[in-house]
């Protein structure tokens, strides 16, 4: 058996020295190895904007636009807003990331049963559907998508599954004044607007 008499630590400066030791014969000291990222995934949220009049819209309409001018693939779909003949052929294209849509009918839609209102928010629902599913973009804005569940253009079972089925990672705001409270339940954020008169 053998005895050292030198202690097993090393001392304080020895990483300097060993870095002048290695300059000293030409060559490069090794790089820390750092513990690998993990990287978190994005989560994205369902979120409710609602108020007890319409046109509480604005201020959803700046994030989104904000997020698209930023970078994010962005699709706003206003459900009952006519008049400018939008529909998924005729989609406005804003700010490099952002995609807005109306149905293509003469005039906003405010009653049940318009003659050709049924097709036309349907031809929207069923893009803002294809985008739930596929997740190609990073934030839905369904406006006025309650009151078009009201109005029976939207079957309330078919938009709480597809907001049930979306990618996690795709952000999700549902505005307007009359959001189903089966929605309400399943939102992550509830932001209730009120006059302050």
């Amino acid at each position: 058996m053998t005895a050292s008499l030198t202690t097993s630590h090393r001392s304080s400066d020895s990483p300097d020295q060993d870095h002048r030791a290695l300059e000293r014969a030409g060559l490069r000291p090794l790089v820390p190895v750092r513990p690998p990222l993990h990287l978190v995934e994005p989560e994205g949220q369902l979120q409710v904007h609602t108020a007890t009049y319409r046109g509480s819209f604005s201020s959803v309409l700046s994030q989104a636009m904000r997020a698209a001018g930023l970078g994010s693939r962005v699709l706003i779909a206003q459900f009952l807003k006519g008049g400018v003949h939008q529909g998924p052929e005729g989609c406005v294209r804003l700010c490099g990331g952002l995609t807005w849509l109306r149905p293509d009918v003469p005039a906003c839609l405010s009653e049940a049963g318009h003659p050709s209102g049924a097709a036309a928010v349907d031809g929207v629902w069923q893009f803002c559907r294809s985008h739930l599913r596929d997740g190609d973009i990073d934030q839905l804005v369904l406006d006025e998508v309650g009151l078009a569940v009201g109005l029976g253009y939207v079957e309330e079972a078919e938009l709480l599954e597809a907001l049930d089925q979306r990618p996690p990672a795709m952000d999700v705001v549902i505005t307007g004044p009359a959001i189903p409270p089966s929605i309400v339940a399943m939102a992550d954020q509830v932001t209730q607007l009120r006059r302050g008169f």
